[in-house]
């Protein structure tokens, strides 16, 4: 199996071909048919993403629209999306989805519980998820807009505690978007001990050049607006997105 997704090793000059290295696309909405898991899958395969993602119930159609043994990982969620599934109940999804070939998962936090300060709860549950699919990578969605500042950092410590892979910021479904204020509070919290995938309304080169400085190493954005930002990348005089701290040369 792939491993995770770099950290740190960015290029000052970010080329168009390593942003989509960095992005996840996705066919996860529930209206989403056959049609659209297909199309997300060509895009994927086509721009070079890092990642596409569908549905559970559509996962066994991406796994043999995306070759195993090409640039692009296939991907699902688990406990999607309100993540209040029974633990048990996202242990078992999370397993099938691997056994069906996805080679990462992103699995919803449990926010009522996080909430409630059930941060024992909420790792063990993560824990059990992680245990079930190692070496599958897992990314655990934290839905910062129901959050605070606190809640944050302690979904973050919840998630190291429990050795997941990533610390996802969001599904983007829920308003806000996502900002580089509150991705520089996680990356704060988390302090290099686990990846950041920052998602949700990212839709210019300008916040992504602030997120990857800030130690953001993937992220989740609409199709569209990913394969847009792909080519403007590509069209940028100087060859590719700039990235202004130390990071870049880590």
């Amino acid at each position: 199996m792939t491993s995770t997704n770099q950290t740190a090793d960015v290029p000052h000059v970010l080329r168009a071909s390593e942003l989509a290295q960095m992005i996840d696309i996705s066919a996860v909405q529930a209206f989403h048919t056959e049609a659209d898991v297909q199309a997300v899958a060509r895009s994927a395969r086509e721009g070079g993403f890092i990642a596409a993602h569908a549905l559970p119930h559509f996962m066994p159609l991406l796994r043999r629209l995306i070759p195993a043994d090409g640039p692009t990982r296939v991907g699902g969620p688990v406990g999607f999306p309100s993540g209040g599934h029974a633990s048990a109940t996202k242990v078992v999804e999370a397993r099938t989805l691997v056994s069906e070939g996805a080679e990462e998962l992103d699995m919803m936090i449990n926010v009522g519980r996080l909430k409630s300060g059930h941060l024992q709860y909420v790792t063990d549950e993560i824990r059990a998820v992680v245990e079930a699919i190692t070496p599958v990578p897992l990314k655990v969605i934290l839905e910062i807009s129901y959050l605070t500042d606190d809640e944050i950092r302690r979904g973050c410590d919840c998630v190291i505690a429990a050795g997941a892979a990533f610390v996802k910021t969001a599904t983007g479904w829920t308003p806000p978007g996502t900002t580089v204020e509150r991705v520089a509070l996680i990356c704060d919290a988390v302090r290099g001990r686990v990846q950041v995938k920052a998602s949700g309304g990212i839709r210019d080169l300008q916040t992504i050049a602030a997120m990857i400085d800030l130690g953001v190493s993937r992220f989740g954005i609409n199709t569209q607006v990913a394969l847009d930002l792909v080519q403007q990348c590509e069209a940028l005089p100087q060859g590719g997105l700039q990235i202004a701290s130390s990071r870049a040369d880590a």
